[in-house]
């Protein structure tokens, strides 16, 4: 059985991770593992992460690094969920470097975009916590809104008026 992960796990999984391979990667922490590593949150269900570039031996170790760590870890990002948003990889805070592999969050602009999409409660609070702490700015939010909404197209899923209504809802 598989525990929550607190930052201590977190850091594990990524200083293993830099531990298996040779080759220049960087790993971004998207969701619950950025929560718990800036502290506004305590545990994650799920260490969610994108690798760039694909790594076969990160992608192969990871398996086993779920089992020996009892931690839950998926491969998932915003791009999997929204367009692209300018200038994301600029806006990924340095976490740490584990030998070969850089870790990163994933940009905050873009993960607070993916749950004002996603609206669950916890991705809500998880908003209004990267607000809380000047991490996201609600304005700078919408503006790159208005970049991505002509390529929202691209994923059906999406209710565009509805995301564009809650974008346009956060608080200053």
């Amino acid at each position: 059985m598989r525990r929550s992960a607190d930052a201590a796990g977190v850091r594990r999984l990524v200083a293993e991770l830099g531990r298996v391979t040779g080759e220049a990667t960087t790993v971004y922490l998207v969701g619950g593992a950025t929560a718990v590593l800036e502290g506004w949150r305590p545990t994650t269900i799920d260490v969610d992460l994108r690798i760039e570039p694909e790594s076969d031996q990160l992608l192969r170790a990871i398996p086993e690094l779920k089992e020996r760590l009892g931690i839950n870890v998926k491969l998932a990002s915003p791009l999997d969920f929204l367009p692209e948003l300018p200038g994301w990889r600029d806006r990924s805070p340095f976490v740490s470097q584990e030998g070969p592999v850089t870790v990163r969050h994933f940009d905050l602009y873009s993960q607070a975009m993916a749950k004002t999409e996603r609206a669950f409660d916890q991705d809500v609070r998880d908003v209004d916590a990267m607000i809380e702490r000047g991490l996201v700015d609600p304005a700078e939010l919408r503006r790159l809104f208005d970049a991505i909404e002509p390529r929202l197209y691209r994923f059906p899923a999406v209710d565009p008026t509805a995301l564009k209504q809650r974008v346009a809802d956060l608080k200053d």
